[in-house]
Order: structure tokens, then sequence, then C-alpha cells
């Protein structure tokens, strides 16, 4: 492909890739003083933190300590948690959390808690630290952080707009020192590709769960900021460390529905469904896989219930939440998890007196795009934050509700940095050039390659993992990324091709990252290698940029 030059901005803004917690916080730290774009690929409340149930961790109690918060981290992380990152997080947990209240979040109350908020407790957990707004906190943080960066005057929210990939000095056509200085994007309503200037661009984009035949996780959900930061030329880590959430509703017209931790938390109990004739069912199964029972961490929760669906041939297994409701009675089920009572009962599963089918499902990555803790990548200019990164924190399996803390803690930190590093020397940059492609004339191939790898990953690079079926993953995604480059080469653009594009070389870093992992640690389970190694380090997966169509 062949570029032409596009007129020199006067000045360029920050384009943060995402509206998410983490775009949020970002745009929302440095639009006093930089004008910034925020884009949203699809509608700009369809991202994963609106999905968000549980809550976000805050030090806040008399109980609780910095120390106890990040020793929590690093058992749940089996291990590969940087003690740096976790205690830098934890120690900025309580300043989020008030910045947080300040933006008007309607935190569920409690007057003789700290800060006036109610604090509940999830697994892996020491201690009730979990500010929530009741069972719906992602939702009242993005709607109140949505209205403020609507109303601010420096910046612009733009709906249906996707990242295409970053504009780098691999563009330029000449020798010069790497840094991103923009980003290609999809206008889907104006059908066009354009070319936007950035003093520094922001990849908040989430995770990959679409990867995955059942996920917990929005449509939105496809790993488009690891996919192009990998294309630039930035390290990825921990790609083999996918976070499959324990119970995840399962029904014929719901296959997206998560039931929060925050329930096993009050004391939700996992059973088993009846076995045969004579089994009325409702017998506990947890006890027999970990001490902490339905608080051990999500890893060996997923682990069990998949344990125990395999052994017994079950579709689900159920989550009882009638224990709470004898212990502390039916008004606090309701207050409490409104809205997955309201969306069971929508289905006829009445909680207060019948247990929930769940199964586990594709929920967060782990891994990403390397950075530091001001989101800084490999290439100058370019930034992330959010469950794009891999900053240390969540090591070999996220603590629950350290995600929403991660994307306000490190969101701040990364404007901060953009602006103390000032404006940069903008060149002028190179147009979308799409006149050697065209119309695509056989959309099926996007749909029959999108089900093919989703199905083929859920298979062979799930819960439980062989080095047999990794490899066979590996050989049909190779063959999958070579037909559909071929098909990004010869055709216009458009959403689901480039999600399938992405998706792509996400599966792949999934299966080489958990191919060189020899050894079963937190998420990732082999049977070839059931146990963990002495010492473990991360994965880290090192590429050079190639060309600037690949």
């Amino acid at each position: 492909m062949t570029f032409q030059a596009s007129p020199r901005p006067a000045a360029a803004p920050v384009v943060v890739i995402g509206a998410g917690l983490g775009g949020l916080a970002v745009a929302l730290q440095l639009a006093d003083e930089v004008p910034v774009i925020v884009l949203a690929k699809r509608g700009l409340g369809e991202g994963a933190t609106a999905w968000a149930q549980g809550g976000i961790v805050g030090v806040l109690g008399e109980d609780d300590s910095i120390a106890s918060h990040v020793r929590d981290t690093q058992d749940a992380g089996a291990g590969l948690v940087d003690e740096h990152t976790a205690r830098y997080i934890a120690e900025h947990s309580q300043r989020a959390i008030e910045w947080l209240v300040e933006a008007g979040v309607p935190f569920s109350p409690d007057p003789s808690g700290p800060l006036g908020l109610h604090l509940t407790r999830e697994g892996g957990h020491a201690v009730r630290r979990i500010a929530h707004a009741a069972d719906a906190t992602g939702k009242a943080i993005h709607e109140a952080l949505l209205a403020r960066a609507r109303a601010h005057p420096g910046i612009e929210l733009r709906e249906r707009w996707m990242a295409v990939d970053l504009v780098s000095s691999r563009h330029l056509g000449r020798d010069e020192a790497p840094r991103c200085y923009g980003v290609y994007a999809l206008d889907m309503d104006g059908g066009r590709v354009e070319t936007l200037p950035a003093r520094a661009v922001v990849l908040a984009t989430g995770g990959v769960g679409k990867v995955y035949r059942y996920t917990s996780n929005p449509d939105t959900a496809t790993g488009d900021g690891i996919a192009m930061a990998w294309r630039a030329g930035c390290r990825v880590g921990n790609m083999e460390f996918i976070q499959f959430h324990p119970t995840c509703l399962y029904h014929p017209q719901e296959r997206s529905f998560l039931i929060t931790e925050a329930l096993r938390g009050e004391g939700a109990q996992l059973t088993l469904p009846s076995l045969g004739p004579g089994d009325p069912g409702g017998s506990r199964f947890m006890p027999a896989h970990d001490a902490r029972g339905e608080l051990a961490p999500r890893d060996i929760v997923a682990r069990a219930i998949d344990f125990e669906m395999k052994k017994h041939g079950l579709d689900h297994v159920w989550l009882d939440a009638r224990p709470i409701v004898r212990e502390k009675g039916e008004a606090f089920l309701k207050e409490h998890f409104p809205t997955i009572h309201a969306r069971c009962l929508s289905l006829g599963i009445d909680i207060v007196r019948a247990p929930i089918p769940v199964v586990p499902a594709a929920h967060y990555t782990c891994g990403g795009v390397v950075t530091d803790l001001e989101g800084r990548t490999d290439l100058p200019g370019l930034f992330a934050v959010g469950e794009t990164t891999y900053t240390g924190l969540h090591g070999a399996n996220r603590l629950a509700s350290n995600s929403l803390l991660e994307c306000v803690v490190l969101g701040r930190s990364c404007a901060e940095r953009i602006r103390r590093d000032g404006a940069q020397p903008q060149p002028a940059l190179p147009a979308w050039d799409e006149s050697q492609v065209e119309d695509a004339d056989e959309q099926v191939v996007i749909a029959h390659n999108w089900d093919e790898l989703r199905l083929l990953m859920w298979n062979y690079v799930g819960i439980v993992r062989t080095t047999k079926r990794l490899e066979r993953a590996l050989h049909r995604i190779k063959l999958l990324r070579d037909e559909t480059l071929d098909y990004y080469a010869n055709f216009r653009v458009n959403r689901d091709l480039l999600e399938l594009r992405n998706l792509v070389v996400c599966a792949e870093l999934i299966v080489r990252s958990a191919l060189q992992r020899r050894e079963s640690r937190g998420l990732h389970y082999s049977r070839d290698f059931p146990d963990a190694l002495p010492v473990s380090f991360p994965t880290i997966l090192t590429r050079r940029a190639r060309s600037a169509r690949d």
C-alpha cells in the first residue's frame, strides 16, 4: 500500500481508544489542560466497565492494611505478582475511591463504614474492602464518569469509531527513532478511515474475552489494543493467563450474564444438581477442592466446577443464594443484589427460592501490553491502561475487584505522565489509502473464521490444557491468520474484519505463551505439567514491527 501526505495539524490532541473506566480516567484527568478525543467502536455505554458487578477495592477499614491487600493480591496471583506494582496500587486505593465519590458515583452507603461506604468481601480477600454500588458497580461508575466527560468542553466523544492501526515512525518512509504519532480510525457511519494525529495515543480497549465461545464479556472485547500494540512492535506479557469467571448464568436466552462473586462473599454456596434417581441435588463440593470453599480464588473455583461438570457429565452446577436468605433475610438479598434478582426473575428463576444454574466463562485477560506504572509502552508516544495491559498486578490470576482499581490508579498516573511530557513535534502523517482494495464480496468468510476461531479456543485452550491441544490450536490459528490477512489486504475494512484480525493475533499470542509455560500455575493448568515450578517468571513475547500493512 502507498500513502499520501495529509496536512500538518495545528495542535494534536491526546487520542484515547476506548470509553471505559481506564479511558475516561485518563481523559478526565487531562482535559482541563489538553484536548482529548475518545473513540468508542460501538455505543459509549457498551464496554466492559458497565458490566462489572462486584465493586472496587479500597484499603479503608481499620481492620485492613496495605500489606494485607498486597498479600492477598500476591496469593491470588500465584507467585507472579510484581510486589512494587501491587503496593503502589494499594497505596493509591483510598484516593481512587475518594476521586470516584467526588465524581458522583453513588456507592452503597453505610454511615458507620469508612468514608461512609458499605464494604463487602469477595473471594481471596482477607477482610471486607470492596466498595460497591449494590450489584451494578461498574454501571454506576461508568455513568457518573461518562456524564462528566459529556459535559467537559475539552473532551470530544466519538461513537462508532474503531481504531484500525497505530501511525508510527514506520509509516513515514524515513529512518528515525520509533514513535507513535497517531492512529488510523474507521468512522463506521461515514464509511471511511481517517488519520488522527495525536500528541499521545492511549490504548484502553479492554480484554480479549470474545476469542472464546463462552464469555462474560461484551462484544467489544476483541483485543484491539493488544493486537495493535503487538503489530507496532511492543512486547506483551502473560497472555496465557485468561481468567474464567466461575459463575456465568447458564440459560439459553442469556449467555453472557455474570453472577457476581460478591454473592458467594455473602454466603451463597456452589452445589451439584441431581445426579440421578433418589438424589435431590444440593450437595456442596467446594470444601473438597479447597479449605476456603466458595471464597477460594477464581482459578481454583473455576477448575473445581469444570472438574465436577466433567466428572458427572453436567451442563452446569448450582449457585444457591438461599443460605443468604436464611441468615440475613430476603430483603437483604434483594437490596444488595437487585440486578441479579431482577434479571434471573425475568428468566423464570427466583433466586430467593431456587438455585441459579451457572457455568465458568472467559472473563478477564490478566496479561496484555507491557507497561510501567505510568502507562508507558515500548513505543514512545503510546500508552495503555486497564485490561489491555500487563503491569504485574494480576500475576497468574486476578484478585477480585482489583481491575477497576487498576484502571483508576494507573489511568490517573498515565494522564499525569502525558501532561509532564508536554507537546511533541508532529510531522505530517500519511493518509489512509484504499485505492488498491475493493468491497468484500463474501462476508461469510469472516463469519466462518470468527466462529471457527472461538470454538477451537474454547475446546483446545480453555480451563484445562494439554500440549497436544495447544499445538493443534496453533496450527489452525496460523491458517486462519493467513486467510484473514489475505482478506484484509484485498478488501475494504469493516468492524467485523478488523475485530477478526485482532482476535487471530491475540489467539496466537495466548497459545504461544501457554506453550512456553511448562508448569501449572494460577489460571494456566496443563495436564502435561501439573505441578508448579519452584521458581517462575512472567511470559514476555517480543517481536519486531513488520510492514505498515501487516
